[in-house]
């Protein structure tokens, strides 16, 4: 059945179909495989966009949480979870850093390093972390989306294209630009150092 479906046709697989089938239903187990199946993903979508492993674990963990929200309230998901996994997840990490913009932390680090090549080492990944978040920061937030969706969470293109509503060929142009501009933004930000 895959041959027979088009990038703008974003109908779910059967299986798929069948799974959502049995979480409205309130299948505890359907909604276990679908926990399984898509965290993996999911977390790597989110820790794409945010740099700390604790927070992108906690973040994931909202996203199964509005799940279960979703379907105890009567908004369930309609035609694909995985669109709607990756759109919950994409409004999630918005909310963090509406947050975080709006009420700023500093974070403290108990756990210093101890030699000091162990000290200049962590001190050039931090630096080289916060430059590809800073420069991902830059980027649209389509192209963001485009970028955690291919590259955070692994998705093949046409289940990238599915989740943003979009064709296989503009999800290969997004990302190409998305590619390009995040090139550029490291690029100036190497050069301005």
């Amino acid at each position: 059945m895959m041959a027979d479906r088009t990038p703008l046709d974003p109908a779910p697989t059967p299986a798929d179909a069948a799974l959502l089938e049995r979480v409205l239903a309130g299948d505890r187990a359907a909604i276990a495989a679908v926990h399984d199946r898509f965290h993996p993903a999911i977390f790597r979508f989110v820790s794409l966009r945010v740099a700390d492993p604790e927070l992108a674990a906690d973040l994931t963990s909202e996203v199964f949480v509005r799940l279960l929200d979703a379907i105890r309230g009567q908004r369930p998901p309609e035609t694909t979870l995985q669109g709607w996994l990756f759109g919950v997840a994409r409004n999630v990490v918005r909310g963090h850093h509406r947050h975080r913009y709006r009420q700023p932390e500093v974070e403290l680090d108990d756990g210093l390093p101890t030699g000091d090549g162990d000290l200049d080492e962590s001190a050039a990944r931090s630096e080289a972390r916060s430059a590809l978040s800073d420069a991902l920061q830059s980027l649209t937030d389509e192209q963001q989306h485009v970028l955690a969706l291919r590259y955070g969470a692994g998705l093949p293109i046409l289940d990238a294209a599915e989740a943003m509503g979009k064709s296989a060929g503009a999800i290969k142009q997004l990302q190409a630009r998305a590619v390009a501009a995040l090139a550029r933004q490291m690029t100036q930000r190497t050069a301005s150092r």
